[in-house]
């Protein structure tokens, strides 16, 4: 077990007095501290051992051997700049271009989602040479003020809308405006772009982007309607934007079928730009843009260099082909489509027995169990996915996090390393807990009565 520099109370009190305050700690009434992790799974200081459904960036599985190998000996030969020559960044383009759609065939490496956010922004600006930017309702896109600007999952916290930001209504099939019983949701909902967009062009504004998450992920593990994403890109470019597709949650096979998750909208459809991060390396920094010879050619005709320190560095770059070949050889896609399907089938069962799940949504091992106290109206049941969370980390050694405006849901975004075992296990161990639940209030309504 790994050496505890600190006892767990210690290590607390350092951190509330040394560390930003802002960042909340998961299970912040009595942290869990991890010492140790390997595949799905993270070890407390005592040596407890946990199931991880939350961390979606350890995209092959904690600690990884052949990760871990790639990155020492790249580490124990050359670590530069891109501006020197090497073949690791060109080799890494060009393994992550044959996952793409031929168009989107330049590449920008940077270190986090929110660094190729911000470049996307800027790229799109600077090819449609407008401002306006179209955004879905309850969305993230990063930290930097540029991202909190076009997240109104933030920006309703602070400052406000800006008037270039445009927010679009979120496609939720499940308590959006258009439902699962409406004969086109995907159209219903693009429409509501397209008058978007004629509002802001009688204000006398241009749109340089529509951007969204490919399946909105803090607005709740929303699986867009099909045609959806088709029919904006249409309008949006009749404008004279581009489709920005933000892939940093949810890219590199994490839908099972597919390597992105914007190709579940069809063969035909193709964004402009498209950005990754978060799993692409493993839990090293490493994120990317990629996009169109056009789109690229006019952000170099600007006259200004772009240049990122470390993006694209040799190590980075090694990280990332590792990813990729374990991807590949233990045929984690294949391990997403049974697993998460044997998930979710497992919870649509739980749903039968237990009133309170209102729905159960996703694709490969990006699921969402929406929790509500009714059926009918669909009221959030905000304490109890809170209680559920608190009780499976307490009870079961199991770490669940929610999410959604309403965080009633729980969602599971593990390690593509994450076994049918450990579905059924989690399935159960959240059976029981609403089992006992229901019981608990029963018993407080008989004894009101």
């Amino acid at each position: 077990m790994a050496e505890e520099r600190f006892k767990k109370a210690e290590t607390l009190e350092m951190r509330k007095r040394l560390i930003g305050q802002s960042l909340r700690l998961f299970y912040s009434d009595d942290p869990v501290k991890i010492v140790k992790a390997r595949g799905q799974y993270l070890f407390d200081e005592n040596g407890k051992r946990f199931l991880d459904c939350i961390s979606n960036v350890q995209h092959v599985g904690h600690c990884h051997p052949d990760i871990t190998k790639a990155a020492a000996a790249q580490m124990d030969l050359l670590n530069a700049n891109s501006r020197f020559l090497h073949d690791n960044i060109v080799l890494y383009a060009d393994r992550l271009a044959a996952t793409l759609p031929e168009k989107l065939s330049v590449f920008y490496f940077v270190n986090s989602g929110s660094e190729a956010n911000d470049l996307a922004l800027r790229l799109a600006e600077q090819y449609t040479q407008h401002e306006d930017v179209i955004v879905l309702d309850h969305a993230y896109h990063g930290h930097l003020k540029s991202l909190i600007d076009i997240s109104p999952y933030k920006f309703r916290k602070l400052t406000g809308q800006k008037e270039w930001v445009h927010v679009a209504p979120l496609p939720d099939t499940y308590r959006g405006i258009y439902r699962e019983e409406h004969p086109n949701p995907g159209q219903a909902y693009a429409d509501t772009v397209k008058d978007l967009i004629e509002e802001i062009s009688r204000k006398g504004r241009k749109i340089a982007a529509f951007f969204a998450e490919s399946m909105p992920s803090v607005g709740g593990q929303i699986i867009l309607p099909q045609g959806y994403s088709s029919k904006v890109a249409e309008y949006v470019r009749s404008a004279g934007g581009v489709f920005v597709a933000d892939e940093v949650q949810t890219g590199f096979g994490r839908t099972g079928t597919h390597f992105w998750a914007f190709q579940l909208q069809g063969e035909d459809f193709c964004p402009d730009i498209v950005t990754m991060g978060k799993p692409m390396g493993n839990g090293h920094p490493l994120a990317c843009v990629a996009t169109t010879v056009e789109i690229a050619a006019a952000f170099t005709a600007n006259g200004v260099e772009y240049f990122n320190t470390f993006g694209g560095n040799p190590v980075s770059c090694a990280i990332g082909l590792a990813v990729l070949d374990v991807i590949e050889k233990e045929d984690l896609r294949g391990n997403a489509v049974r697993v998460g399907t044997h998930l979710k089938d497992l919870l649509k069962k739980l749903q039968t027995r237990h009133e309170i799940i209102g729905d159960v949504r996703g694709v490969g091992l990006f699921v969402g169990l929406e929790l509500v106290t009714d059926r009918q109206s669909k009221t959030p049941a905000t304490k109890t996915a809170a209680q559920v969370v608190k009780r499976l980390k307490e009870e079961d050694q199991i770490c669940v996090s929610t999410d959604g405006p309403w965080e009633n849901i729980l969602k599971f975004k593990p390690p593509m390393c994450f076994s049918m075992e450990d579905a059924q296990l989690v399935v159960q161990c959240i059976d029981r807990i609403l089992t006992d639940m229901k019981a608990d209030n029963l018993k407080l309504e008989n004894e009101d009565i």
